[in-house]
Parts: C-alpha cells; sequence; structure tokens
C-alpha cells in the first residue's frame, strides 16, 4: 500500500508540473525589412508563457536598434546573439525598453519577447508595438580581420594616482559614417568599458561620471569614474 501511495504522488507531482511545460512554448517568426528599407514595426500578443523570438540576420558592425512598446508593466524582451543557448546580449527588464548597439558577429540574431514570471503564472496578456532597425556599415575603412573594428591597438592609460602610461589599454574601435565612434577598451587583466564619441561629446553608458579634455597635440584624455584614465590620439577616432 505505501508503495502504491508513493507512485501515486509522483503522478499527482508530474500532473502538476505538465502545464507549466505546455505553456513555455517559444514561437519564431523571421524579420523582413519592406523593400529599400533598413527597419520594420511590428504588433502582437503574448498570453502567459508563450514567448516570441523574432529572428533577424545581421553582420557584425552592423548597428541595431530595438524599442518595444506595451502598456503590460511586466512585458521585456532579450536579445540573443548568434548561438546563443539563452544568454543575452541585451536584457530590458533591467537596461530599458530602448537598446541601440553594435553588433559584434555575423549571424542570426534573436529578439525574444516575453513576460516576467508572475504575469505568466497568472496567465495574463499583453499587446505590444516593436520597432527593429539595422543598418549596414558606410564606413569606408576596411574591417580588422575577424572583428567588428575598423582598428585595434594599445593606449596609454592609468588607475587611480599613477602617473600617465603606467598602463596600457586594448582597444578596438568602430567608426561610424556620421564621424562618430564605438571604443572598447580593456586593461589587460583588469577592467572593461566601452565609451562612444560624437560631435565632440564623450559618453559612457554605465558610468557614474566621465570627463575629458583635448590638448594642443589633439590627444583625449578621458577620466571615467574618477578613476580609470585613458589617453586617446584623435587619429584613434577619424583613422587619420
Amino acid at each position: 500500500m505505501r508503495l502504491i501511495s508513493a507512485l501515486r504522488a509522483v503522478v499527482i507531482a508530474q500532473l502538476a508540473l505538465a502545464p507549466a511545460l505546455v505553456f513555455a512554448q517559444i514561437e519564431t517568426k523571421k524579420v523582413s525589412f519592406p523593400a529599400g528599407k533598413t527597419s520594420t514595426s511590428i504588433s502582437g500578443t503574448i498570453k502567459g508563457r508563450q514567448t516570441i523570438d523574432y529572428t533577424v540576420s545581421a553582420k557584425a558592425g552592423q548597428e541595431m536598434t530595438v524599442s518595444l512598446n506595451s502598456k503590460h508593466t511586466a512585458l521585456y524582451f532579450n536579445i540573443l546573439p548568434p548561438g546563443s543557448q539563452g544568454e543575452a546580449i541585451y536584457n530590458s527588464s533591467t537596461d530599458g525598453n530602448k537598446y541601440t548597439g553594435t553588433l559584434p558577429s555575423d549571424g542570426v540574431y534573436k529578439i525574444r519577447v516575453y513576460l516576467m514570471s508572475s504575469a505568466a503564472r497568472r496567465n495574463e496578456s499583453g499587446n505590444f508595438g516593436l520597432a527593429i532597425g539595422i543598418v549596414g556599415d558606410k564606413v569606408g575603412d576596411a574591417k580588422v580581420a575577424g572583428t567588428p573594428y575598423h582598428a585595434t591597438g594599445q593606449v596609454s592609460a592609468s588607475l587611480g594616482t599613477e602617473k600617465r602610461g603606467s598602463k596600457t589599454a586594448d582597444f578596438g574601435v568602430i567608426r561610424k559614417s556620421d564621424g562618430s565612434a564605438e571604443l572598447h577598451l580593456k586593461i589587460p587583466g583588469g577592467l572593461q568599458q566601452k565609451i562612444n564619441f560624437k560631435g565632440g561629446e564623450w559618453t559612457c553608458q554605465g558610468c557614474q561620471n566621465i570627463k575629458y579634455t583635448k590638448n594642443a597635440a589633439d590627444e583625449w584624455t578621458v577620466t571615467l569614474n574618477d578613476y580609470e584614465r585613458y589617453y586617446i590620439p584623435d587619429a584613434v577616432i577619424t583613422g587619420g
């Protein structure tokens, strides 16, 4: 009798899990842009544990924009790079429902739209609008083989009270057709940063503070968080 009771408990437990498996479905939809256009708008509805993957092919160095609009406050999207098993390069539940970024590799990207688990468990539904754009690289510079960068190299760096040049930072720069640039910096064994240059100004997403000056030799000193300093020749940005 005890064995029968134990088996009955296992069956009941499995049945209790079944609805979760049924509703955890992912629907895939391929995104196509109208002829001559680099963007498109999509509208849809999701309910409960339903998830929709919008797939779009892109190349390294292209710029992707994604914007989600919904009145449902628990409706979000993730961006999954080619080959991802669930790891996202962007999560709108923490970073906001508007994304602009330079893509790191060639392949098919997934824009995954979903409801947060609390709303999904209540089987809620939400309408949404999704705007997706891919801007091709119009810069004349050739790319460094196997990378999205127009140039790579090293610049002088320092931390805290260290003297200039006490460290070096590896860089990769993506130059845009409007004269702006995206610069990826890494001090070996330490910090990594992404900073952007446009119209004579530097910005840094995620930094608490950024300061910058340019000297007579056309070199920028960019200070992040009152701690990291990078010394960036203007030629890194312009390619001159």
